[in-house]
This record gives C-alpha cells, sequence and structure tokens, in this order.
C-alpha cells in the first residue's frame, strides 16, 4: 500500500483528476479499510466488512442451493507437499509466506500460509475418497490466503485476504468440466444480479490460466477508469492434482483410476470492484442489495423535533424493518442534516429518506435516490411499497448505467497500430483477432501493457489474421489493461 496511512482524507480527490487517488480516499473516508503496521495488509473496517457478509450471505445460498458444503482446512502446509505438483509450485513460488519458526526452534521442514488450498486438500481428497460411491464431492471454504505482494491497494491486492476456494472432484472429466463451468455461471449471475456489475464470462489463454490447471475461466468487469478486473476464476484441473496427490477411487467397473478435480473462488477484491463500477465525485454508490443500510432515515432537526418529527421517523424505521429493509435512523443531535446528507451520500446509502414539521403536516417524506440524486414526495402510509419498489429501480439503472458504460468503451480492431494507439490510455476493452500463440501473447503485453482478459463464451468465430504476428486468428481475444 502507499505511504498515506498517517493522512486523514478531509475531501475526495476527482475521478477525472486521479483515479487511483479517488479510489484511495473513498476507501478511506467511507471507513471500509484502513492500513496496518503490517505491510500490505489492511484492516477491513466495519462498513466494509458488512459489504462482505452480504456477499457471502449471497454467494453461501447460491452454493449450498447447488449442492455445496462448507469445511476448513489448515492455513499451513508442509513444503513437502507443496512441492508434489510442480507446474503448481512454480506458478506460486514467488508469492509463498513461509514459516521456518516455532516459537525459539527452527522447524525441521519449512510450511507454506496458504496461498490456495488445492494441495492440502488434495491429500485429504485422497484419504476420504476410495469408491465412486463417495463422489462428488462438493466443498467449499471460506478462509483467508496469504500471497506476498510487491505492490498492493486495499481489496484490489493486498498480501493478506479473505475468499471463499471451492474444491471438488468428480468420477467423469464430463462432470468435472459441467460444474466448472456451472460456478462461473453462479458467479456472473451473482455479479450481475447482486452487484449490479455486467461481466464477460470466458476462458483464460494458456499463459493466463491457473498454475497447474488444465482449463481456465473467468468473469471480467470494466472499471470506472477503463481498466479490467478478473472478478472471479473457476478452474478445471484435470486429473493433474489428482496424480499428485493420489486420489484415486474404484470405478463401476472395478477399476481403479484418478479423480477429476476443480477449484474456484472469488476474493474481497470483489468489494473494490462495487467501488470502481459505481462510484462518483461523492463517494461510494452502493447498489442496495450489497448496501449495509439501503436507505437512511434523516429527521429534519428544527424547533422541538425530537418531540415532534423523531417519533415519526422511528415509526417509518419500525415499519421498513418489518418489510424486510435494512434502515439506519440518523437521529445525531450534532450534525446539521446538511452536513448528514453529504455524509450518508459518501457512505453510498441508495435511498434516503428526509422527514421534517411540513411533510408531517402533508403526511408525507422526502426520498432521494443517490444514483441519481432525484427527489420524490411518498405518502407516509405508502412508504414500505414506494421504497422497496424504488431500491429495485435503483438496483436495475445501476446494472444498466454500468453495462452502457462497458459497451461504449469495447472496441474492435485488426490494426496493431491501432491497437497500440489505443492502449496508450485505458480506452476499456479491445477485441481482436489472435492467433493462439504464447509468444505473440507476450509480445502484445510488452509492447502495450494490454493482457488478453479471456475469449467469452458465444463470441465471435475467428477470422482473418491476428493483429500482431499475421498468422491465422484462432480466437477474437477481448484485451484491457487490468488491475
Amino acid at each position: 500500500m502507499t505511504d498515506k496511512k498517517d493522512a486523514f482524507v478531509t475531501e475526495i480527490t476527482p475521478q477525472s483528476q486521479d483515479f487511483s487517488s479517488w479510489y484511495l480516499d473513498v476507501v478511506r473516508k467511507a471507513e471500509l479499510a484502513d492500513y496496518t503496521a503490517v505491510k500490505g495488509c489492511m484492516a477491513i473496517r466495519p462498513y466494509g466488512f458488512a459489504i462482505w457478509e452480504l456477499i457471502q450471505q449471497e454467494l453461501d445460498r447460491r452454493f449450498k442451493a447447488t449442492g455445496h458444503v462448507n469445511a476448513y482446512f489448515p492455513l499451513f502446509i508442509p513444503e513437502s507437499l507443496l512441492m508434489r505438483e510442480a507446474e503448481h509450485v512454480e506458478g506460486f513460488a514467488p508469492q509463498v509466506a513461509w514459516v521456518t519458526h516455532g516459537g525459539n526452534e527452527k522447524l525441521e521442514e519449512r510450511l507454506a500460509i496458504r496461498p490456495t488450498s488445492e494441495v492440502i486438500i488434495g491429500t485429504l481428497y485422497a484419504k476420504w475418497i476410495q469408491s465412486w460411491r463417495d463422489l462428488p464431492v462438493l466443498i467449499n471454504q471460506w478462509s483467508n490466503v496469504v500471497r506476498w505482494e510487491k505492490v498492493t491497494r486495499p481489496f484490489l491486492r493486498t498480501t493478506e485476504f479473505l475468499w471463499q476456494e471451492g474444491h471438488t472432484a468428480h468420477e467423469t472429466e464430463a462432470e468435472a468440466q459441467e460444474e466448472t463451468l456451472r460456478i462461473l455461471d453462479i458467479y456472473k449471475e451473482f455479479a450481475e444480479s447482486v452487484l449490479a456489475m455486467p461481466v464477460m464470462a470466458g476462458a483464460k489463454s494458456e499463459s493466463e490460466k491457473f498454475a497447474g490447471a488444465s482449463r481456465t475461466y473467468s468473469i471480467e468487469a470494466l472499471m470506472g477508469d477503463g481498466r479490467a478486473l478478473q472478478a472471479g476464476t473457476s478452474h478445471n484441473l484435470g486429473q493433474n492434482f489428482a496424480r499428485a496427490f493420489g486420489i484415486q477411487f474404484q470405478g463401476r467397473d472395478k477399476v481403479l483410476q484418478h479423480a477429476w478435480t476443480t477449484s474456484w473462488g472469488v476474493s474481497t477484491r470483489l468489494i473494490g470492484g462495487v467501488i470502481m463500477t459505481h462510484g462518483d465525485d461523492s463517494g461510494l454508490v452502493l447498489p442496495p442489495r450489497v448496501a449495509p443500510q439501503q436507505v437512511v432515515i434523516v429527521p429534519i432537526s428544527r424547533g422541538n423535533w425530537q418531540e415532534t418529527v423523531l417519533p415519526k421517523a422511528r415509526d417509518i424505521q419500525a415499519r421498513l424493518v418489518a418489510a424486510g429493509v435494512r434502515v439506519r435512523l440518523d437521529d445525531r443531535d450534532s450534525y446539521t442534516p446538511g452536513w448528514k446528507f453529504a455524509d450518508w451520500e459518501m457512505r453510498g446509502v441508495p435511498l434516503r429518506v428526509e422527514i421534517g414539521p411540513k411533510d408531517i403536516e402533508k403526511q408525507q417524506v422526502v426520498v432521494a435516490r443517490r444514483d441519481t440524486r432525484e427527489k420524490a414526495f411518498i405518502p407516509m402510509d405508502a412508504v414500505e411499497d414506494r421504497v422497496r419498489s424504488l431500491l429495485d429501480e435503483v438496483q436495475q439503472a445501476l446494472l444498466a448505467r454500468a453495462t452502457k458504460f462497458r459497451e461504449e468503451r469495447t472496441r474492435r480492431t485488426a490494426d496493431y497500430a491501432e491497437f497500440s494507439a489505443w492502449m496508450e490510455g485505458r480506452p476499456g476493452f479491445v477485441i481482436s483477432p489472435w492467433c493462439g500463440h504464447a509468444d505473440c501473447e507476450a509480445a502484445i503485453k510488452s509492447e502495450t501493457q494490454a493482457t488478453i482478459r479471456n475469449m467469452p463464451f458465444g463470441g465471435d468465430e475467428p477470422s482473418g489474421a491476428c493483429l500482431k504476428c499475421g498468422r491465422p486468428a484462432t480466437a477474437q481475444a477481448w484485451f484491457a489493461k487490468a488491475y
């Protein structure tokens, strides 16, 4: 992270001036996270953690509806185990943190702090799976992992982060592939319906796939500065890890064979994705389905408001809570209503309900939307229905706005000079024909800093020549500069 840990954010830097500073200002001022004495590690504050809890709840419900169960596995991995899958080790070696001592004694064998759990889970699956009757195994865990990152940023890339990682084992290759794509569909549906964050689902290139996987798939989102964010991944591991860790079972034909496994995960970087997809110069804009408070009620403090206005505000709060709405009543008397309006706008609360003496006379409240700042007068006896309707409208409007933003910043070219010129800035997605060769992909990345995000399902059939080398194209790849 940066050296701002002692700075106090007094205002939010405009996005157009410095998007990176804007992002850090929002994280700090909205009290989502803070810097700590541990380099690269953040403290997730209650408001930020409340967003993560809602993400957990929504995803956990989807996982369990498809037959998955939760478990927990050790944080430490013996070095000898980690070394058993060579390609996996090579991919993670630069990021592994090691424990070398227990108290004052040097350990006989170093312990890795998990960067991911395929290794430790693989050894246990080898014990638990004996027959085809034991399959499939569909386990997920919610945990933390450590990857020793050189450059960090709150939520987007930190040394320690929170995530879920699913690990499944199957009888056949077809079942493992079906599971891999089922989870990718869950991620896409969740990102769009809950986070209001449109994503492209597709296959990663060989160079970008997970270390040790047979195939990797991802969902890719476009942030407000035109850079892409990998929002989730699902990996078909084939039999690679099963062979490395001896995950075998007796098949229906009585023949001993290796299982087919998958792994998949999303992390707290989704919070960063929400910030950068929807936020504006006033701060956060939260989709209602992931907002810790969907509504804030601000009584207008005039005259004897605590005897006249506050009871009405509490009554509205109770009615909204009973209707299943997450509500905060801001009855602090040390701040003006105007200060409260700005504060809750900065925190991204989707709807603000204002009520004052004149509103009580007219039996109405004022409702302001965070996304458009539009205000409407609502009869008090219709508050529950109208608020719930407005929350749905805000949710859909944010998805539509983000989708439109992505569409306006997605371009096509087969000309490398044009591609390179566009990549001088942060243009969004650029769709171009690609030959499928890693050397060509590496050259494009070296010269333009653009990477292949994925090759979407149902995309255009490849045609013509690769934009870089002129060889026949094998894919229409989506390129972007990325976080």
